[in-house]
C-alpha cells in the first residue's frame, strides 16, 4: 500500500512540466497562419489594384488610337492646283538647266569619239599598206583596235564625269570584273595573239592538236577550223581528208601540245614492213628493197634531204641524216621483218607507200631472187605423241 501511495504523486509533477511547452507550440503555429493569412490579403490587394490600373492605361491607350485614326482617315484638303504647277515647272526647269551644262561635255565627249573612229581607220590603212604581206599584221592590227577602243572609252567617261582618277578605278573594276566573267573568250583571243606571233600554224598547215588532227581551214580570233584527217579511231584510217569540219578554241593553244606536219618542211618519215622467212639471203633482201625504194622515189627524196639538214643545220642540230631509203631488221616470231624507212610529202604519205607495197610485191616475187628471197607464212608447231607414249608417261600427281 505505501508503495502505490508514495508513486502516484512523483507522476503529477512530470504532466506539469510538459503541459506548458505544448501550450507554446499551438500559440506559435497560430500565430504563423495568422501572419500568413494577413500578407495572403494584402497580396489579393496589390493584384486587384494592378489589374484596375492596367485598365485605365488600356482604356486611354485606345482612346488615343482610335482619335489618331480618326484624324487618320479623315478627307485630306483640296491640293493647290496653282502649287502643283509651279513646282513641276521648277523640277523641269532645273532638268533643262543641267542638260544645258552636259551639252559642252556630250559635244567634247562625241569629238573624242570621232577621233578614236579616225585614228582607227588610219592605223588599219597604214597597216594595210605597209604590211600587207605580213602574216602577223592581222594581230597587231587586232591589239592597236583594242588599245584605241580602251583610250577611247576611259576618254569619253572622263569627259562626262569630270574626274579623270575616279574613272580610271571604275574602269579598272570594271576590267576585273570583265576578267573573271569573260575568262574563255579571253584565254581564246590570248591563244590568238600568241599564235599569230609565234605561227605556230597557218592556213593550209597539217595539224595535230589534242584530239584534232587535220589542215587548217579557218583562224578566227576565238576559234580554229580545220578539215579532219583520219587516224586509228575513225572511219578512215589513213591520214587522208574524212570531209568533216572541226572548230576548237583558241586556248587550245595554251594547254596542249600542238604538231604541225607542215609548217617548215613538208614532209614525213614513214615505214613500210615486210617479212621474210628466216632462212631467206637477208643482206641480198636489204639491197633489193633499197634499190627498189630508190628507184620509186626518185631524187625528190634526196632533194627534200637537203632540205632537212639545212634546217637542221640553221638550228645548230647537225647531224647525218640518210639521203637513200634503208631497211631495217627486226625478228619476229617465226620469220624476220624488213621495215623499209623513207622520206615523202606528208599528204601524199599514203599513196606513196600504196606504189611501194606494189612494188615490192612484183619485186620479191620475180625470178631471179627464187631460193635467195622466201617469203614468210605463219607457221604453228605440232607435237604429235602416240597412244602408247601417252600411255606409258607417268601420272602427273595434282598439286
Amino acid at each position: 500500500m505505501h508503495s502505490r501511495t508514495s508513486g502516484a504523486p512523483a507522476s503529477r509533477p512530470r504532466e506539469r512540466r510538459h503541459r506548458p511547452v505544448a501550450r507554446r507550440r499551438v500559440a506559435s503555429g497560430a500565430a504563423y497562419r495568422l501572419r500568413a493569412q494577413q500578407q495572403l490579403r494584402r497580396f489579393r490587394g496589390g493584384s486587384v489594384v494592378a489589374v484596375a490600373i492596367t485598365a485605365m492605361l488600356l482604356m486611354l491607350t485606345d482612346t488615343s488610337v482610335a482619335g489618331t485614326q480618326a484624324a487618320d482617315t479623315a478627307v485630306p484638303p483640296a491640293p493647290d492646283t496653282a502649287a502643283v504647277v509651279a513646282e513641276a515647272t521648277s523640277t523641269v526647269t532645273a532638268l533643262l538647266y543641267s542638260f544645258y551644262g552636259l551639252l559642252p561635255r556630250i559635244g567634247l565627249a562625241l569629238v573624242v569619239l570621232g577621233i578614236g573612229w579616225l585614228l582607227r581607220r588610219t592605223v588599219a590603212a597604214m597597216l594595210r599598206r605597209t604590211a600587207a604581206q605580213w602574216q602577223r599584221r592581222a594581230a597587231v592590227q587586232a591589239i592597236a583596235t583594242l588599245l584605241i577602243y580602251l583610250g577611247t572609252a576611259v576618254a569619253v567617261l572622263s569627259v562626262l564625269a569630270g574626274d579623270v582618277r575616279a574613272m580610271v578605278g571604275s574602269v579598272g573594276l570594271l576590267g576585273l570584273a570583265a576578267s573573271w566573267a569573260l575568262q574563255t573568250p579571253i584565254e581564246s583571243f590570248t591563244g590568238w595573239l600568241l599564235n599569230a606571233f609565234r605561227g605556230y600554224y597557218r592556213v593550209g598547215d597539217r595539224i595535230a592538236v589534242g584530239d584534232v588532227f587535220g589542215d587548217v581551214y579557218r583562224i578566227d580570233m576565238l576559234t580554229t577550223t580545220v578539215w579532219e584527217a583520219g587516224g586509228p579511231d575513225k572511219a578512215v584510217r589513213a591520214a587522208q581528208s574524212t570531209g568533216a569540219l572541226i572548230t576548237f578554241p583558241n586556248w587550245e593553244v595554251l594547254r596542249s601540245n600542238i604538231v604541225n606536219y607542215s609548217r617548215d618542211f613538208p614532209f614525213v618519215w614513214d615505214e613500210v614492213t615486210f617479212g621474210v622467212a628466216n632462212e631467206s639471203d637477208l643482206a641480198y633482201t636489204i639491197d633489193v628493197l633499197e634499190r627498189m625504194a630508190h628507184d620509186e622515189l626518185g631524187d625528190d627524196m634526196a632533194s627534200a634531204v637537203e632540205t632537212y639538214q639545212s634546217l637542221l643545220r640553221s638550228e645548230r642540230l647537225d647531224f647525218d641524216v640518210d639521203a637513200v631509203p634503208r631497211v631495217y631488221l627486226s625478228p619476229a616470231d617465226a620469220w624476220t621483218n624488213c621495215t623499209l624507212r623513207y622520206l615523202v610529202p606528208v599528204r601524199s604519205r599514203r599513196a606513196w607507200m600504196s606504189r611501194l607495197v606494189l612494188r615490192a610485191s612484183v619485186e620479191l616475187a620475180a625470178p631471179a631472187h627464187v631460193g635467195r628471197i622466201v617469203g614468210a607464212y605463219p607457221r604453228t608447231e605440232v607435237h604429235l605423241r602416240s597412244s602408247w607414249a601417252v600411255s606409258q608417261a607417268e601420272p602427273v600427281s595434282p598439286p
